[in-house]
Order: C-alpha cells, then sequence, then structure tokens
C-alpha cells in the first residue's frame, strides 16, 4: 500500500499564508482524518480536496460564512430571491446576517425551526450550510471516530482545531467526492461540495496550484 499524502505546514503556508491558527493547528495535529477517509490515499483527492478548501475558506482565513451583503450584491447572488425578479426586497436584509441567513436558507437544508437559517450557516473548511450537512458530517464522522460530537447540537464544534478537519473529510465521503476526484471532475466535485458551481473558475485556478504543489 502506497504511503499516504501528507499535507506540510510549509505547503499551507506556501498556498494559504494568512490561514487562520485553528487551520494551522488542524493541518499539524489531524490529518489522520484525511487517513481515515481515503483523502490521503493519492495526490490528486489531495488536490481537489484542497482546492475546494481553499475556495470555500477563501485561502484559509475565514472560518464561518460571511452574510454581510450589501444591496446591490443581494440580487446577484441570490437573483430569484431578491427582486428585482424575487419577492424580498434587498434594503430590507442588507448587513444584517440573522435576517439574511434566516430568509434565504430557512425552510430549506433541513433548517425546520425558526433561526435554523442562521445556526446552521456555512461554518468550517468546506462552509457546512444547512442541518442536513452538520447532521450527514456527524455520522459520517462517528462511523470512525464514535466519540465525535453532534454537529447539529454543537455546530460550533466544526470550527475547532480537534474536529474542523474530519467534519470537513467525513462530508467530502458522504457526497462521494473521492470518487469524483479519482475522475479527475472539478465541476462534480464542485456541485457535491456547492450545490451548484459557484465559484467555478476560482476553483479551477486553485486546483491548478494544488495539483502543482502535490503533483495530483
Amino acid at each position: 500500500m502506497a504511503e499516504p499524502v501528507v499535507i506540510t505546514l510549509g505547503q499551507v503556508e506556501q498556498l494559504a499564508p494568512r490561514a487562520l491558527p485553528v487551520y494551522r493547528t488542524a493541518f499539524s495535529m489531524e490529518q489522520h482524518f484525511l487517513i481515515h477517509f481515503g483523502i490521503a490515499a493519492s495526490a490528486l483527492r489531495v488536490s481537489h480536496f484542497m482546492a475546494q478548501v481553499l475556495h470555500e475558506t477563501v485561502a484559509l482565513a475565514r472560518a464561518v460564512e460571511n452574510l454581510r451583503y450589501s444591496t446591490q450584491r443581494l440580487p446577484k447572488v441570490w437573483p430569484q430571491r431578491f427582486l428585482p425578479r424575487g419577492p424580498l426586497d434587498p434594503a430590507m436584509y442588507a448587513n444584517d446576517e440573522v435576517r439574511l441567513a434566516n430568509a434565504v436558507y430557512g425552510g430549506r437544508l433541513g433548517n425546520d425551526l425558526p433561526g435554523d437559517g442562521y445556526l446552521y450557516r456555512g461554518r468550517g473548511l468546506l462552509q457546512l450550510t444547512g442541518k442536513d450537512s452538520y447532521a450527514l458530517a456527524s455520522v459520517t464522522l462517528r462511523t470512525g471516530y464514535p466519540s465525535a460530537p453532534d454537529f447539529v447540537a454543537e455546530p460550533d464544534a466544526v470550527l475547532s482545531a480537534r474536529w474542523c478537519l474530519g467534519a470537513a473529510a467525513a462530508i467530502w465521503i458522504a457526497k462521494g467526492c473521492n470518487e469524483a476526484a479519482d475522475d479527475d471532475d472539478v465541476v462534480e466535485i464542485t456541485r457535491r461540495i456547492n450545490g451548484g458551481t459557484v465559484g467555478l473558475a476560482e476553483r479551477r485556478r486553485w486546483l491548478a496550484r494544488t495539483r502543482a504543489a502535490w503533483r495530483g
């Protein structure tokens, strides 16, 4: 069996010089998650995983989704929800993260209670979003790590150095991303992680850099 691919702190520093301390610690201490879930089995899988992580976290500099959008930006991000095409007035939601999250995420993604949209907004290395994703990450992670937190009950555990890499690896596996990485299909991986193809061009740019780093 081939040796697992290692992500060194030097590579993290080169790709993400402003990486948050929590992420640096996770890559220093918790790469066993990547081994357990088979991500570290090939340079190609690591390259695709890291390309998505680097995009979702803005080069490891973001932990929680930024929902402070301007009035002008909201209709571009959610055109079906905000005027002129959607029913919502962007002026009522601009720079109000709680109200915006509950409006755009409430009633879907498993968010069935008042306030769930904001409570289960994007977090962590792959920006888990929606109660269903937090639950799926928990169940999958516990197949190999029975002591893992229930991320639905403790959503901020997704941000901890101990579990952030595990949560990302678990949702990656649960959505079949190793297989898509083996096919070198960045479009399919993006759909599985993002639910669409938002940021695809930037994800491709990250992939070029990560493939150069790990020669995947």
